[in-house]
């Protein structure tokens, strides 16, 4: 526990602890802002579109490395 010795001491530590508190609640702010924007549908629904396309493209090109082709029905 801290003795102060004045009035202005407690006020110095006041002011900072009001900072303080200030900047703990735009940080709380940009956070939350942060969160919606990466949960908001656009971005949700962009982020899967990218993973199937990249997916894709991925399988595109292993299939061609190792030589995998469609199969082909034969009728007789």
């Amino acid at each position: 526990m801290k003795i102060y010795e004045s009035y202005q001491e407690i006020n110095h530590d006041l002011k900072i602890l009001k900072l303080q508190n200030h900047i703990d609640r735009e940080r709380i702010k940009l956070t939350v802002n942060d969160i919606k924007e990466d949960f908001s549908p656009v971005s949700v629904a962009t982020g899967i579109a990218g993973k199937i396309a990249k997916k894709a493209l991925i399988l595109k090109v292993v299939s061609k490395l190792i030589g995998i082709q469609k199969a082909k029905i034969v009728n007789k």
